[in-house]
């Protein structure tokens, strides 16, 4: 089994999964309750604020997060009983890993973009329904994502399992960029096609509705289905990012936190990004530079730094390959793509 001092144990730690969770939930609710009640287009200019916002309330937390740690770590006997120990270090740890976390999930996160503009275009969902569904969606990732982390942090005591997560991101590395870009059907999907012998299926929208009843039968509508989509997507995504944040710190509050707040600001960064999605498409080898390192991370870079490669390294390579990726995108632009003639 994997040695590791835990800093937030569950026993101890409950609290403050508690407390996270009220945080994010009230976020929420002030998000669909006041600032996005009434159902319209949200604009780039709107997009760009609460992208702006969702990233500085992130990084607030993680200021939060680093006074707390230094606190808690130069206050208890746990701690203070191990030769040592230095409370400074270890809360500035805490920070740069909650921080790479973070941004490795970001990064990720593209993968989401791209089949929320296949989704939304092929169930013909309207710009100004689209964050209801995500909204929604968000929702049920949150709750997957827990489960993911849950399951994740029992798992990775163990070595082999590390080596086996390993391994498994440096293959979807590979497969990323030898794979296949064809884009996802979702009347192939299992739940799309099991849903449509449960529930009748409406031939168009119904406002905002996912469900509604005619004639007292009881109606799935398009809009159901994409947000159905959506989710089964978000846990094929979570195989890889789960396993990829634990390469950066085996801490599951971490872990969770950095994850949730990726997820929250998602939205945001889709309204900001899907026009423009085209133009970085050298991104998919720069995400899959990032899985490939992390995978190392876990298999080989780890044990040949006492255990534990430099997180502050860490950050360094994942920002500076996702910069990269962008830059080069917009210095040396896709060419265009011809159309075949008729």
């Amino acid at each position: 089994m994997v040695d590791h001092i835990s800093l937030f144990p569950w026993a101890e730690s409950w609290w403050l999964y508690l407390v996270f969770i009220g945080l994010v939930l009230s976020l929420l609710v002030l998000d669909l309750g006041v600032f996005h009640k009434k159902t319209h287009v949200v604009k780039a200019k709107e997009a760009a604020i609460w992208t702006v916002v969702w990233i500085s309330l992130a990084l607030l937390f993680n200021l939060g997060l680093y006074y707390y740690s230094q606190w808690h770590f130069a206050t208890d006997a746990r701690f203070l009983a191990i030769p040592g120990f230095d409370a400074l270090a270890a809360s500035k740890q805490v920070s740069l890993e909650f921080l790479t976390g973070y941004v490795v999930e970001k990064a990720l996160a593209v993968d989401n973009i791209f089949v929320f503009i296949v989704v939304f275009n092929y169930f013909a969902i309207p710009p100004k329904f689209q964050h209801r569904v995500l909204f929604y969606g968000i929702l049920g990732a949150l709750l997957f994502r827990g489960l993911f982390i849950a399951l994740g942090s029992v798992l990775m005591q163990y070595e082999w399992v590390v080596m086996l997560f390993g391994a498994f991101l440096i293959f979807t590395a590979i497969k990323l960029v030898w794979g296949s870009d064809k884009e996802p059907n979702p009347e192939k999907n299992i739940l799309i096609r099991m849903t449509r012998k449960v529930f009748p299926i409406t031939p168009t929208l119904e406002g905002d509705k996912f469900f509604v009843r005619k004639d007292k039968t009881l109606y799935a509508t398009p809009l159901f289905l994409g947000l159905l989509f959506l989710e089964f997507s978000d846990i094929v995504f979570a195989v890889d990012s789960v396993p990829a944040i634990f390469a950066i710190t085996k801490e599951p509050f971490l872990v969770f936190t950095s994850n949730i707040f990726a997820i929250l600001g998602l939205r945001s960064m889709y309204f900001l990004l899907a026009d423009i999605m085209d133009r970085f498409y050298l991104l998919k080898y720069g995400l899959s530079v990032i899985l490939g390192f992390v995978g190392l991370k876990m298999i080989w870079l780890n044990e040949h730094f006492d255990g534990k490669f430099p997180i502050s390294w860490s950050l360094g390579v994942i920002a500076g390959v996702l910069a990269g990726s962008i830059i080069l995108s917009l210095i040396f632009p896709p060419k265009p793509k011809e159309v075949a003639a008729p």
